[in-house]
């Protein structure tokens, strides 16, 4: 979906614009939508602008939210829409076992 001379309408507030899709990155679902209607049409870039995805889990908990979200802003389907590409969950290490002999 990169039709961008599309005019989706203004942003308006929704009653649970406060609610968190992205945990890891703390990302509301007004932000999401905000995002959007802001000129982020695509997944990765709302991804880029947001951070929703790039925690932890890398998008384990909530890629289909945020999917879910900026579609229906968009006024298509999900399955129109690119998903941004996967990534492991990682862990973050200490480096000094990184830099232990073995």
């Amino acid at each position: 979906m990169n039709d961008r001379s599309r005019d989706i309408g203004t942003f308006i507030p929704g009653a649970d614009d406060d609610m968190i899709i992205c945990r890891c990155e703390e990302i509301t679902k007004g932000e999401i939508r905000r995002a959007v209607h802001d000129g982020m049409f695509t997944i990765a870039e709302v991804r880029r602008m947001l951070r929703c995805g790039m925690g932890l889990c890398q998008g384990q908990t909530c890629a289909r939210l945020v999917k879910g979200i900026v579609a229906a802003e968009l006024g298509v389907r999900g399955t129109e829409l690119e998903s941004a590409s996967a990534r492991s969950p990682m862990r973050p290490i200490e480096m000094r076992v990184l830099g232990r002999d073995q």
